[in-house]
C-alpha cells in the first residue's frame, strides 16, 4: 500500500503539469491572448501612458516573452526548487532552497498567495457545512427507500429527489433570493455577503437585553419541541397527520398574512401546499422522520409564538449574524447533491439487500436491523466512496454558482474573476490547487475501497 501511494503521488506531478498547460494554452489561444495590451484596453489613457503601462506590464510579468516562456517562468516560480533570477531577470544560479511563489494578480496588484489565504477559508466553510448534511440526507433517505421498496415513502422520495436533482443551482438561487431575500415577498434572510458591518462589532453569542425574554423564548422553544417529538413517538399516524396538516395551514396563512400584498391564489395554494406537505410528514411510517420533522415543527411554533411576548432588545452577534447569511447559499450547494446520492444509495443498497451473504446471515437468526447496517450497508459503500472522490471538486465548482449569487468573496468568485481579467497568475494559481484537491480526492477514494472491501489490494 505505501509503494502505491507513493507512486500515485508521483504521478501527481505530471497530472498537475499536464492540466496547468491545458489552461494556459487555452488563455493563450483565447483573443488578445496574454499581453499587457489585453490588460489595459477600455482604459481611455493617452499614448505615451499607454505605452508606459504596457511596458511596466511587460517589465514585471514577461508579457513580451513568447508563450512557452511565460509558462515556463511561472512554473519556474511556484516550484519550490529552480532558477534564481538578478534585477535584470538574468539567470543568476540553481537553488533547491528558494521557495514557492504564485507570483502578483494582475486585477489585485497583490501575492496570489495572500488572496487565495482570504478566499479559501471561506469556500471551505461552505463545503464543510454542506458535506455533511448531504450525506447524513442522503444516506437516511436512500437507505429507507431500499428497505421500503415499491412502498409509499420510496415512490415518494424517488419523485422528489428526481425533481430536485433536476432544477439547475443557478435557478435555485435565483427563487431563494426572490422570495426569500426580496422586499417583495419574504424578507427572512440577507441578499449577499456572509455578515453584516455591525456584525463585526457585536459580540460573538447572541444575548438578550432582558433575562426574562431569553427564558420565556428557550422554555417556549423547548415545551413546543418536546411537545412534538411526544406526540410523533406516542400518537397514531392519523392524529399526527392532522396535528401537522392543522399547523402547515396555520403557518401558510400566517406566511401569506404578512406578505405586503397577496392574491386569492396565494390565500388558498400555500396553506393547502405547506398543510399537505406537513400532514404527510406527520403521517410517514418513518420514525426518525417523522420525529424529526414534527420536532422541528415544534421549534419553530414555540419561537414564533414567544416572539410575540418578548419585549426587549435582541443583539443577535456574530455566530448568528454569520449562520442567517449561510442558510440560502447551504441549501443551494446541498440539494443535488443528496438528491443524487439518496437515488445512488438506495439503488446499492437495494442490491445488496437480496445478496447471497444477507440471506445467509438471516437464516443464521442475525437481527434485520445488524443485516442491514453491518453487512448490507458496508457492501453498499463502494459507489459512495465513488461518488465521494468527485464531490469536493464539484462542491468547488458550484461555488462558482453560489458564491457569484449570493456575493460572497470565496473562490468560486475569485475564480470568474481571475479569468474575466484575464489575470494569467491567478487563473493558474487556482487551477492548480483545484487540480490538487481533485487528485487527492481520487487517492483517498482508492484508499478507502481497500479498507471497506476485503477484494480490493494494492499490492
Amino acid at each position: 500500500m505505501t509503494a502505491y501511494i507513493l507512486r500515485r503521488l508521483l504521478l501527481m506531478i505530471p497530472t498537475l503539469l499536464g492540466i496547468t498547460i491545458v489552461v494556459f494554452t487555452v488563455m493563450a489561444a483565447s483573443p488578445g491572448g496574454i499581453s499587457a495590451q489585453s490588460l489595459i484596453e477600455g482604459q481611455n489613457l493617452e499614448p505615451e501612458a499607454k505605452r508606459a503601462l504596457e511596458d511596466y506590464y511587460n517589465r514585471l510579468y514577461g508579457l513580451n516573452s513568447p508563450p512557452p516562456v511565460q509558462y515556463l517562468r511561472w512554473l519556474n516560480n511556484v516550484m519550490p526548487i529552480g532558477f534564481v533570477f538578478d534585477h535584470e531577470h538574468h539567470i543568476a544560479g540553481f537553488s533547491f532552497t528558494k521557495g514557492s511563489n504564485l507570483g502578483m494578480s494582475f486585477r489585485y496588484g497583490r501575492p496570489v498567495l495572500e488572496l487565495i489565504k482570504e478566499r479559501l477559508p471561506i469556500t471551505l466553510l461552505l463545503n464543510l457545512l454542506s458535506i455533511p448534511l448531504i450525506y447524513l440526507i442522503a444516506i437516511t433517505f436512500g437507505v429507507r427507500a431500499a428497505t421500503d421498496r415499491g412502498g409509499g415513502f420510496d415512490r415518494l422520495t424517488s419523485i422528489t429527489m428526481l425533481g430536485l436533482w433536476s432544477v439547475p443551482t443557478m435557478l435555485t438561487g435565483v427563487l431563494l433570493i426572490g422570495f426569500f431575500a426580496s422586499e417583495q415577498y419574504w424578507q427572512w434572510f440577507p441578499t449577499a455577503g456572509l455578515s453584516q458591518r455591525t456584525a463585526l462589532d457585536m459580540p460573538f453569542m447572541p444575548h438578550w437585553s432582558n433575562l426574562w425574554d431569553a427564558l420565556l423564548l428557550g422554555v417556549s422553544a423547548l415545551l413546543g419541541t418536546g411537545l412534538m417529538v411526544a406526540l410523533a413517538r406516542f400518537l397514531r399516524r392519523t392524529g399526527n397527520l392532522a396535528i401537522m396538516a392543522v399547523l402547515g395551514v396555520a403557518g401558510g396563512l400566517w406566511m401569506v398574512d404578512v406578505l405586503p400584498q397577496a392574491g386569492w391564489v396565494l390565500w388558498v395554494l400555500l396553506p393547502v401546499a405547506l398543510g399537505t406537505m406537513l400532514g404527510l410528514l406527520g403521517w410517514t411510517g418513518f420514525t426518525s422522520l417523522r420525529v424529526a420533522a414534527m420536532g422541528l415543527t415544534g421549534l419553530f411554533a414555540g419561537v414564533l409564538l414567544a416572539s410575540y411576548f418578548v419585549d426587549g432588545g435582541f443583539v443577535r452577534g456574530f455566530l448568528f449574524d454569520r449562520l442567517w447569511h449561510l442558510v440560502l447559499p447551504v441549501l443551494c450547494l446541498t440539494y443535488g447533491g443528496f438528491a443524487f446520492l439518496a437515488k445512488l444509495t438506495r439503488s446499492a443498497v437495494l442490491e445488496n439487500l437480496h445478496a447471497d451473504y444477507a440471506r445467509t446471515a438471516r437464516a443464521k437468526g442475525v437481527p434485520e436491523r445488524q443485516v442491514l447496517w453491518r453487512h448490507v450497508f458496508r457492501n453498499s459503500l463502494l459507489p459512495l466512496i465513488t461518488v465521494s472522490a468527485s464531490l469536493l471538486p464539484s462542491l468547488l465548482a458550484g461555488s462558482v454558482i453560489v458564491e457569484s449569487l449570493f456575493s460572497i468573496d470565496g473562490m468560486g468568485k475569485l475564480a470568474v474573476e481571475a479569468v474575466q481579467g484575464r489575470d494569467r497568475e491567478l487563473v493558474l494559481s487556482i487551477t492548480l490547487i483545484s487540480g490538487l484537491l481533485t487528485l487527492i480526492s481520487y487517492l483517498i477514494a482508492d484508499i478507502l475501497y481497500a479498507m471497506v472491501d476485503p477484494r480490493v489490494s494494492y499490492e
